[in-house]
């Protein structure tokens, strides 16, 4: 008889692709059998026919990281893992960013070492690229994607990050040969600098007008742009943080044709408008983000192309900055909008909003919500089989799920050092009751039970848009074979 250091049983178990009833036996921290009745383990939990997911995998957040503009976030890899936990979050990939004059080398180590003194939760990174000099494209980047970090984000906005047309194909060349996954911030830094000086020169200073300077135009136009640009090399990409109709027809369209085109999209653009920025003063800037939260119509667009799979991942993007001088205001009242500090917190309420607000309002499946939250997360970004799936010999990271439990969402009732919310005083229905980690209870009815450090890193396989894509073009494979006698070795 198989003694299972912890079972969950009489468990409804969901994956993104089936929906059954069994008990889960963990050994090792790994599932080892599933199976209809399991004697009881070491430790075992009755799940009570409760749902039961895989962990939840958020692949896009910031932690411990500087803005462009030198601010801080409010949350270390400890408390950002914490919150996650809480949520029903089990992986998270955040961002190594390298800013202007930094080497990419020293940014991941720094980065590495303050995750694996104080996360709770597994994780690995991505990175961020600011500079695109032959040290950063021939050494560094070769050498982390090597070390299992294979994707990475560029910019097409933002002064001190973004990268012009020469560079992104730089860039995608490298992707090209090393086969990671480049993600893109798809805004167009012109159209956005000159909405906003003809807003200041006429005092239009308050955080409603970041919405205004942020046209969907421009996130539209650098959509379609940076699917131009990769389809020269052909080189899969992501865009992140879709929050226009225009951005997700760009993206289908390009599908439609067969390129290895995906998409992401985030809480607020789903539940937020533009008109949550027009507060008094200058409390908008709690709802800043770039881009903006749109409008109603932008939002059924976005939850028809989850639905679809034009947006195969939904994550947090998690910026969190505290609502005063030290983070969203740094002058106080009189701070403009384009001073303040783009980013919204989320990690914690991800799952829970989703379920709230597209399962049980029935826009998406229980399965949809799975391949949403996780598996597709893993498949993405090389983590696939893992994790993101409840089966023998993946990583034993499950969410015992409430489904009927109702919050009412409150900055104080969460775990992230930011507090604010901008879901203050939402309704949420379906929310965690047990995570579990690799075969470790780190979060159930009497609090948290992990200690900082106790998150393994997870290096990372060669993401499934570079593994599923089809043979390149004659044009493009030249390009490449031209291109990779250039690259270092």
């Amino acid at each position: 008889m198989t003694d299972f250091d912890l079972t969950v049983r009489n468990a409804h178990i969901i994956t993104a692709t089936d929906d059954f009833h069994g008990d889960i036996g963990i050994i090792g921290g790994h599932i080892h059998t599933i199976s209809d009745h399991l004697h009881a383990g070491q430790r075992d939990i009755d799940a009570g026919g409760r749902m039961v997911f895989p962990g939840g995998i958020d692949s896009h957040c910031h932690v411990e990281q500087l803005s462009s503009m030198g601010v801080p976030c409010a949350d270390d890899w400890h408390s950002a893992s914490v919150s996650a936990a809480f949520g029903g979050t089990t992986t998270i990939i955040p961002f190594a960013a390298q800013h202007r004059g930094q080497r990419l080398r020293d940014v991941a180590a720094h980065y590495a070492a303050q995750a694996a003194a104080k996360s709770v939760i597994d994780y690995s990174y991505h990175l961020i690229l600011s500079e695109t000099d032959p040290v950063t494209l021939r050494e560094d980047l070769p050498a982390l994607i090597g070390a299992g970090i294979t994707s990475f984000k560029v910019f097409m906005t933002y002064d001190k990050l973004k990268l012009d047309d020469t560079q992104l194909l730089d860039v995608f060349a490298v992707a090209a040969e090393y086969r990671a996954l480049p993600m893109i911030h798809a805004e167009n830094n012109d159209v956005i600098l000159w909405i906003a000086r003809h807003l200041l020169a006429r005092g239009h200073t308050a955080p409603k007008y970041h919405a205004v300077s942020h046209a969907p135009a421009a996130e539209d136009e650098a959509t379609a742009r940076a699917i131009k640009l990769a389809s020269i090399l052909d080189v899969p990409i992501l865009i992140v943080h879709v929050s226009t109709q225009g951005g997700a027809q760009a993206i289908l369209s390009a599908q439609t044709l067969g390129a290895a085109v995906h998409g992401e999209t985030c809480p607020h653009y789903l539940l937020l408008t533009a008109e949550d920025l027009d507060l008094p003063g200058v409390e908008g800037a709690k709802f800043c983000c770039s881009p903006p939260p749109r409008d109603p119509a932008s939002q059924e667009a976005l939850w028809r192309a989850l639905k679809n799979g034009v947006l195969r991942c939904y994550s947090s993007d998690h910026a969190p900055y505290r609502y005063d001088e030290t983070g969203k205001i740094p002058n106080g009242d009189a701070t403009t909008f384009k001073q303040v500090a783009n980013g919204l917190p989320g990690l914690e309420l991800r799952m829970p909003l989703l379920f709230s607000e597209g399962v049980r309002t029935g826009r998406i499946t229980l399965n949809e919500f799975v391949a949403l939250t996780s598996t597709n997360h893993a498949t993405m970004y090389g983590l696939h089989p893992r994790k993101g799936v409840i089966a023998p010999g993946a990583d034993a990271d499950l969410v015992i799920w409430d489904a009927d439990r109702t919050v009412e969402v409150t900055a104080s009732g969460l775990h992230d050092a930011v507090g604010y919310t901008p879901y203050e005083g939402r309704i949420v229905t379906g929310w965690p009751d047990t995570v579990i980690s690799r075969g470790r209870v780190i979060v159930d009815q009497a609090g948290l039970h992990a200690e900082p450090g106790s998150g393994r890193f997870l290096p990372r396989d060669t993401p499934s848009p570079v593994l599923t894509q089809r043979p390149p073009p004659d044009a493009s494979r030249f390009l490449r074979g031209l291109l990779s006698s250039h690259l270092d070795h």
